[in-house]
């Protein structure tokens, strides 16, 4: 097995052992200390809330080359993802819901360049654009694009939490469709995963 190996950044030195302590046992994660933070391929962020200091810290990480990011916050609401997302991360978990298995589950996902997101966040989110769509852009004929059609409902089928093989099932393509059409959305926007496009295309109303 290949270890997904994971640099750690918290808002404090206890919350920082907590998260190594929970994963450090794990075979399918090697936890690094800060002179080996070069070596991660996904970095963590722990923080009380989504404030500043934690986007600089996952902006840091982003910039120090660390190609995906996962934020563990004592508190995230709907109003904190879209900032959040803006940095460019793969996972968002609460620290109520971190338990080792669901850290393990998130950073995998993070490292094949799959996002995870609260599923009760991302649904009151996509009611909110929803309604604003509905009931303020297209009575004006207007729609923010960026995106075909077959393109936004890939991307709404991927914030619904489908995965690769589930999307081309219901869509009736093959897996390769799928794959090629979220690479041409990521590529064409400058997007960094499957996460980063459904940012977009929330803050777009795409979705």
């Amino acid at each position: 097995m290949n270890r997904v190996p994971v640099y750690i950044s918290a808002s404090d030195p206890i919350c920082h052992a907590g998260l190594a302590s929970q994963l450090r046992p794990r075979p399918e994660v090697l936890v690094l200390d800060e002179s080996e933070r070069d070596r991660a391929d996904v970095g963590i962020v722990a923080s009380d809330a989504v404030d500043e200091e934690a986007l600089q810290s996952l902006r840091a990480l982003k910039r120090g080359g660390i190609p995906w990011l996962v934020a563990v916050c004592g508190r995230v609401d709907e109003a904190d993802l879209a900032s959040i997302m803006d940095v460019g991360i793969a996972g968002i978990v609460r620290r109520s819901e971190a338990t080792p298995d669901r850290l393990v589950a998130v950073i995998a996902a993070a490292a094949k360049g799959e996002g995870t997101v609260p599923p009760d966040l991302l649904g009151r989110l996509l009611s909110q654009v929803g309604q604003l769509q509905r009931q303020i852009l297209a009575p004006m004929g207007m729609r923010l694009c960026g995106m075909s059609d077959r393109e936004i409902e890939v991307v709404r089928l991927v914030a619904e939490g489908l995965d690769t093989v589930e999307i081309a099932s219901k869509l009736s393509y093959s897996e390769r469709t799928i794959k090629n059409i979220l690479h041409d959305i990521t590529s064409r926007l400058h997007l960094r995963n499957r996460a980063h496009a459904v940012a977009y295309a929330l803050r777009n109303g795409l979705i």
